[in-house]
């Protein structure tokens, strides 16, 4: 009877520790479960698959061909903004806009009167629950998005998209400015044409020293040439000697015939420039100005010759200098690693 006491005892300490390593595994199990962000946000495009493509789907059944889907490292991360009826949001960009897209008619969107960097956004309507998108591309290659709610009274009205830590370099641009190729510029980056004018801006090297004009106490002259990637860099300084400003009314970049008995416009081959660097409208007296203007690569036959001319407004003390093909083949080349 004793040894059967024991025993049975002995399996009821052995049952009631399984009970509570049992127990204690349920919840070790639980802690290493708890979803990770990870999983998290694995379940929500699970989720969002399954609402796109039905429950029925594979990888491969979503779209033609062989695909993959795109990472959330793609993404550009979007700027939250609130609109409302009865007052108007102004956004100002670091540069002209050239590219507007509103996500549905809920949104009404225009630049501002003699503004070609700030846009007006409001709501079309007195109210509206689902959110929608604005998206923006400026001049210098920059992409902005944002996510747009309707709010009552929005907490900001005017915004300032210029990121007063951004001094140009990639490391340092706003993690929502995605850089943009624009055609005018073939395949040289926005960003980079504007460091390098920058760079010849500050730097300040006279290269040339044959090229320039000078009349009336007012001096304009070519100081270097440089190119890169299809570009072509022209760096020019207007001085005034004199106690008058000199308003700027042009400046012109043609390709003229050297002997030209009457110019006419079949005569002249216009060059717009694409991008300017410190471009003056008024050269005060006693003072000078330099300017950097950057035009797509040309050569010039040797029958022809390029005129770069600078125009007084309601005066007459322009200025011109003449350019040949072999200055133009002479420009020296950037080192991208040397820019300032």
């Amino acid at each position: 009877m004793n040894y059967k006491l024991f025993l049975l005892s002995l399996i009821a300490v052995i049952g009631m520790a399984s009970t509570a390593f049992a127990g204690t595994k349920s919840v070790k199990n639980t802690d290493v479960n708890v979803p990770s962000d990870t999983e998290q946000v694995a379940t929500q495009v699970a989720e969002h698959d399954i609402n796109v493509y039905g429950g029925n789907y594979t990888d491969g059944d979503k779209f033609d061909g062989l695909t993959r889907k795109v990472g959330f490292d793609r993404m550009i991360p979007p700027h939250a903004l609130e609109v409302c009826y009865e007052k108007t949001t102004h956004i100002i960009f670091p540069s002209e806009i050239v590219y507007c897209d509103l996500g549905n008619e809920n949104l009404v969107a225009g630049l501002a009167d003699g503004a070609k960097n700030v846009l007006r956004v409001k709501s079309a309507f007195k109210s509206f629950k689902q959110e929608t998108n604005l998206s923006v591309i400026t001049e210098d290659g920059s992409y902005y998005s944002f996510n747009v709610k309707f709010a009552k009274e929005p907490l900001l009205l005017n915004i300032e998209m210029t990121d007063f830590l951004h001094d140009g370099e990639a490391v340092n641009r706003p993690n929502n400015a995605q850089e943009i190729y624009l055609e005018r510029l073939g395949s040289e980056s926005p960003m980079l044409v504007k460091l390098i004018m920058k760079s010849i801006y500050k730097q300040n090297k006279r290269e040339i020293k044959h090229i320039g004009s000078k009349r009336f106490g007012v001096q304009f002259l070519l100081k270097s040439i440089y190119a890169n990637n299809g570009l072509l860099y022209f760096h020019t300084e207007l001085k005034n000697t004199s106690n008058i400003p000199f308003d700027v009314d042009y400046v012109s970049f043609k390709i003229v015939d050297k002997k030209v008995i009457k110019r006419t416009a079949m005569q002249e081959q216009v060059l717009e420039p694409l991008r300017a660097q410190n471009y003056v409208t008024v050269v005060h007296g006693k003072s000078s100005e330099r300017t950097v203007f950057a035009l797509e690569k040309f050569t010039i036959p040797d029958d022809k010759q390029l005129v770069i001319e600078i125009a007084e407004k309601e005066g007459g003390r322009h200025q011109s200098f003449v350019i040949e093909n072999e200055d133009i083949v002479r420009a020296n080349v950037i080192d991208e690693l040397s820019i300032q």
